[in-house]
């Protein structure tokens, strides 16, 4: 594969594109959130539509250049980066953020790939309409990578991944071409369903340049709750429980521990806990009902019902949209605490629900072999996916346990795999994970993985070192 700082093909990109599309090599683009890795450039290219996003894959593809797909650059996983081998074209999807059509009869907007997912939200609530996919970097993060991540959020719960969310694609694959597959239908079975190949692939199969998305309406009321538990079990009987009040209306149901709030303490960001005494484990859950049903009313005949039951010790029902934004602010600033102190280790797994209570007893037990660390487990109790991040203990620096960093992502995802679970439930691969995918995927899978990304890009110009091991 050339590397595109050869003078050769640089001017034949800037032959054949406008000049303002190329952004200069700015630290900004190659830099993954959490400082770990830097990627590298041999040109940025932002294109501003479709077609210029296909001369410039077909340009690269007839000089054997890789591409490297940039979006919001949010990811965790190292799939927007590429710190090794020739400087790929980095392709910024930035400057396509069009809303294209929106289509409040049939509960559907269209998008460029460059929307970011706060101004999508806009869009639909524009039209009195939800689009429920919501994540702590939704103002930053766009939909392309959004759906090339297949992202998850605290909605899948109710409203599924990207993935569910998505009726149509168009994209531009490895040759050059344009696939119209950008259709508003709810049924269509004319053959493979190429939406939802590229929906997850991560920039290695094409590059998705705008979405058919599925609103929904907005429910009619909307209700917040924190509720103490004492442990994870009761946390699932109370995910139970509260599947039978509210008759799937659902929305989203976190688990986060007290280490939550030590660490807000510990790193000065203004959150405390609302309760006299920090619990050791705190429910967070949101409820959409239909109208003529108080949804205050059903989040206290919930509580009743746990209490009697043993299952809850204390609870707040937001009272105003300002309490209910303040309990979402524990939650989503729990990953800005986490950075501050610096991770050994970072983990986004996925177990069967049932599991989760004896995943984190036993990580536990086999992490405090390594000596005096610390966990953090917090994420989407209702579809199984926990963040479970080790750090050292207070006062202490990550880097001085960079030696058993490894041992430490291999002690969880070991454990996860024992228990039928996934290593990636919601981040994806990546760079950073394609060991992980090798040693727990099934083999089956992974060879036809390989075929089909033969096939579909011969000459491994997509996002190269991303999700499969470059040639």
């Amino acid at each position: 594969m050339l590397n595109p700082a050869d003078d050769t093909f640089l001017n034949t990109l800037k032959e054949k594109l406008p000049e303002h599309l190329f952004r200069p090599l700015a630290p900004s683009y190659l830099e993954e959130p959490r400082g770990r890795y830097v990627g590298q450039a041999g040109a940025i290219i932002a294109p501003e539509n479709t077609d210029q996003v296909a001369e410039v894959v077909r340009l690269c593809n007839e000089a054997r250049v890789g591409i490297v797909p940039y979006a919001g650059g949010t990811g965790l996983v190292g799939g927007q980066l590429q710190p090794d081998g020739p400087a790929p074209v980095l392709l910024s999807l930035e400057r396509m953020t069009a809303v294209r059509d929106v289509f409040p009869t049939e509960n559907v907007l269209v998008v460029e790939a460059g929307a970011i997912l706060t101004d999508v939200q806009a869009a639909a609530e524009e039209v009195d309409r939800l689009f429920p996919l919501s994540l702590a970097s939704e103002g930053s993060a766009r939909i392309g990578g959004l759906l090339s991540t297949n992202a998850g959020g605290v909605n899948v719960l109710r409203y599924g991944n990207a993935r569910e969310l998505c009726l149509g694609i168009e994209a531009v694959l490895p040759n050059g071409e344009i696939m119209n597959t950008l259709t508003r239908l709810r049924k269509d079975n004319t053959g493979y369903d190429l939406r939802d190949l590229l929906i997850g692939a991560e920039g290695t199969l094409g590059i998705i340049t705008a979405a058919a998305l599925k609103l929904h309406p907005r429910p009619a009321g909307e209700g917040t709750a924190l509720l103490t538990v004492k442990d994870p079990t009761a946390a699932l009987a109370l995910l139970a429980l509260t599947g039978k009040h509210m008759a799937g209306g659902v929305s989203a149901f976190e688990l986060m521990h007290r280490r939550a709030f030590e660490f807000f303490e510990e790193t000065d960001i203004p959150i405390t806990c609302p309760f006299d005494e920090t619990p050791e484990w705190v429910v967070l859950l949101e409820i959409g009902l239909p109208k003529g049903i108080d949804p205050q009313s059903a989040l206290e005949a919930l509580f009743e019902d746990a209490l009697e039951a043993g299952l809850v010790d204390d609870g707040i029902v937001a009272q105003s949209e300002a309490q209910r934004l303040a309990f979402w602010a524990m939650r989503e600033e729990i990953p800005t605490a986490n950075r501050r102190i610096g991770s050994i280790s970072s983990h986004d797994i996925s177990v069967p629900i049932s599991s989760i209570p004896d995943f984190i007893e036993e990580g536990g037990k086999r992490l405090a072999a390594l000596g005096p660390i610390r966990v953090n487990c917090f994420g989407h109790l209702g579809d199984g996916n926990l963040h479970y991040n080790v750090f050292p203990p207070e006062g202490r620096d990550r880097a001085e346990f960079d030696g058993i960093r490894d041992q430490v992502k291999r002690i969880v995802h070991d454990l996860v795999h024992e228990m039928s679970g996934s290593c990636s439930a919601e981040h994806g691969i990546g760079r950073l994970k394609v060991g992980d995918l090798e040693r727990y995927g099934d083999p089956a899978k992974l060879n036809m993985m390989r075929a089909i990304k033969t096939a579909v890009d011969p000459h491994g110009i997509m996002n190269p070192g991303a999700v499969l091991r470059a040639d």
